[in-house]
């Protein structure tokens, strides 16, 4: 029986292989084409690979001139560091100073008593209030680790709870806010109040009054007072407590007009910043002393005759008597009013007005309360009173102090910390924050105040060399990585690669690949030529300026070289650092280093030259959108998509051509295939002929 054989199918005729070198021929365009592609996608690449590059070199560039270099970063050291330190601002000034740490702002943390590992927390609404935050939830009643767990839900930046554990079989409740300063007490309200009182937390108080002032021979006349108030007219009576008397019926002292005293203030009522000195005061009308005042200044007393003597016909007349009297005043004393002042006097002599806003009045009997915190004048040494008025007296209570405190009707039994403010002493100066981060007390420092200092700590504020060091390490070898990047695409010396030695070996691979890519791109070349002249040139930023360019400072195309000429890798424009010179330039130049890199040279405050300046310029034009790079990728862009088209039509053509070719030969196999089976018909039947 003949074989069997189907066009198209089976390859009797070896007609696949007449077709697969026919294709061969007539994919090569194509061929072509993918290759021109696949070279368009790495130029591309390699582009966006330059991009990346001086990008970076950039970022780095515009670093050491901006508003932040590292230049103005400042470094403050502490030689009490356990008890503060300080964060420097970049325009904080270089030197130092002193600060004594009386002690830390702290916060309200309440301990409660033991309670039975299975203690159980009533229902209730629990409500708690530090400072104007308000933490308050419906409790339905249970664990206390539960309770603990939905207050700190809740309780944010504002109040904490946790759990101590006192023995095997006790635990303790601590409940701390977490907002210190002596004003930002923790309020216990609602069902947390009875919570607190019922198992040792707080408990009811009641502030304890200490009397003083209470009698006149505790007074002392004040002080003169300098500088003079504007309200004072020359003339008046000097202030004086002598005719101050104690009104037993109204149990107030009376200050007549124009009478004042101080009265000092004991040293052991200063020990707690918490007390207050209290006081009530009204005025009354009297008969103003201006008129009597101004009859006295403008009166002149009478001089009579100065008399004679005679004798028989000879009379001897007296000399008039000589006596040098004040003129008269040119403007009459005017009457004062609303002028009842009071002042704390401190320790150095300087007095303190206490501000009308801390008055309050009664509205039913019109007194004035009069109210001085010790915080707010920790020096304080007296209280000065001064009726300035001339038609009005004012009648004044004794003096109190108390614990303000203790006033808000409870105090904690098992106080691990109270709420109270930081106290500092700056060059000498006590100063109180409800914080332990002060940023207003040195000009754009930051103060971290701990725990209080054994000694005055010296903190010294000093420029950030090493932060400078390392901006300058990085940004040449980012420059570096430019430069070799530019050198790979435009020439083809294999040793360019070779001197990278910090390449791993698939990076030096992918270089190899790249390696004279854009040989012949004068961009490049120029491009590269003008960042070499931007690092070398010099930058005269002032008169008196003594560095002016980078290898003054250790940084060079040969910074670290010793002989006499120049290496080919020195040569290919890397630059260099020679690190023991750029130390010494950081040590005492590092403004002018800053200079170089930008400064402004016509006055309008914008930095408008230097390295840094000009080459950020150079690089935006590369990098830039619309800049070189964007326009060379613009143009990869056209011809990829073009070659894409192109490849799309020539595989169409190629399949077209393809499925033709094996028509025919599919069509000429069935032919030859009819052929052999006549000629198989035919040989059959010659063969049975001759068998009959």
């Amino acid at each position: 029986m003949a074989d069997i054989s189907i066009p198209g199918v089976t390859d009797k005729y070896k007609t696949n292989d007449l077709i697969e070198a026919l294709m061969k021929k007539e994919r090569l365009p194509l061929t072509r084409e993918q290759e021109t592609l696949d070279r368009y996608k790495e130029q591309q690449t390699a582009w966006n690979g330059m991009n990346q590059k001086m990008s970076s070199l950039r970022t780095n560039t515009k670093t050491l001139y901006s508003f932040e270099n590292p230049f103005n970063n400042k470094l403050a050291s502490s030689s009490e560091e356990n008890s503060i330190t300080a964060s420097p601002g970049r325009e904080a000034a270089y030197g130092s100073f002193k600060v004594d740490v009386i002690k830390p702002a702290t916060a309200d943390r309440f301990l409660s008593g033991e309670l039975d590992k299975d203690f159980k927390v009533p229902q209730g609404k629990y409500t708690f209030t530090v400072a104007d935050k308000t933490i308050s939830f419906n409790w339905k009643g249970g664990k206390l680790s539960d309770f603990v767990n939905s207050l700190n839900k809740r309780g944010a930046n504002t109040i904490k709870a946790s759990i101590i554990g006192v023995s095997n079989s006790k635990q303790s409740l601590l409940i701390e806010s977490l907002k210190t300063g002596r004003d930002n007490n923790l309020i216990f309200k609602d069902d947390a109040l009875t919570f607190g009182l019922n198992h040792q937390m707080i408990t009811k108080t009641k502030a304890d009054f200490v009397e003083f002032g209470t009698e006149l021979k505790d007074f002392i006349s004040p002080e003169v007072e300098f500088p003079v108030p504007a309200v004072e007219q020359s003339g008046m009576p000097e202030f004086t407590k002598k005719e101050i008397q104690w009104d037993a019926e109204e149990n107030r002292y009376i200050l007549p007009p124009r009478s004042g005293f101080a009265l000092p203030v004991d040293e052991e009522f200063l020990k707690n910043e918490n007390n207050r000195i209290e006081f009530e005061f009204y005025t009354f009308e009297v008969e103003d002393i201006t008129e009597e005042l101004n009859i006295i200044r403008s009166t002149r007393p009478e001089i009579g005759d100065a008399g004679k003597a005679t004798y028989e016909d000879i009379t001897i007349y007296n000399d008039k008597s000589k006596v040098d009297l004040p003129p008269v005043p040119e403007s009459p004393l005017v009457p004062i009013k609303g002028e009842a002042d009071f002042y704390v006097r401190t320790k150095d002599g300087k007095e303190v007005q206490i501000p009308v806003a801390e008055l309050s009045v009664n509205p039913e009997t019109g007194d004035k309360t009069v109210q001085v915190n010790i915080k707010d004048y920790p020096d304080m040494e007296s209280i000065v009173v001064r009726n300035r008025n001339t038609g009005e007296g004012i009648a004044l209570s004794s003096f109190i102090v108390y614990d303000a405190k203790k006033n808000l009707g409870y105090e904690p039994v098992h106080a691990i910390t109270e709420a109270g403010d930081a106290t500092i002493k700056y060059e000498g100066i006590t100063i109180n924050r409800p914080t332990n981060k002060i940023d207003d007390v040195v000009p754009h420092v930051t103060l971290n105040v701990f725990s209080p200092t054994e000694k005055t700590a010296t903190i010294d504020i000093k420029p950030d060399k090493e932060s400078a060091k390392n901006a300058l390490i990085q940004f040449v070898g980012t420059y570096n990585q430019a430069i070799a990047e530019m050198n790979i695409l435009s020439s083809n010396k294999p040793e360019i690669i070779s001197e990278l030695d910090y390449l791993t070996e698939a990076e030096q691979e992918s270089a190899r690949e790249r390696l004279g890519m854009f040989e012949g791109d004068f961009s490049l070349t120029n491009g590269k030529s003008t960042m070499q002249n931007i690092v070398s040139g010099s930058y005269r930023w002032s008169d008196r300026a003594s560095i002016t360019m980078l290898n003054q400072i250790g940084i060079s195309t040969r910074a670290t070289g010793t002989g006499g000429g120049y290496s080919a890798a020195q040569m290919r424009g890397y630059l260099e650092i020679n690190e023991k010179k750029l130390d010494e330039a950081l040590e005492g130049s590092l403004d002018e280093i800053k200079n170089i890199f930008g400064y402004d040279s016509d006055g309008d405050l914008i930095v408008d030259s230097g390295i840094g300046f000009a080459l950020d310029k150079q690089l935006s034009s590369w990098v830039q959108s619309g800049g070189i790079i964007a326009n060379k990728n613009s143009t990869l862009n056209g011809r990829i998509k073009a070659s894409e088209q192109k490849i799309t039509r020539l595989e169409t053509q190629l399949a077209s051509k393809e499925q033709q070719l094996r028509s025919k030969y599919g069509q000429m196999e069935g032919a030859l295939n009819g052929l052999n089976a006549q000629s198989s018909t035919i040989s059959n039947f010659a063969n049975s002929g001759k068998q009959q």
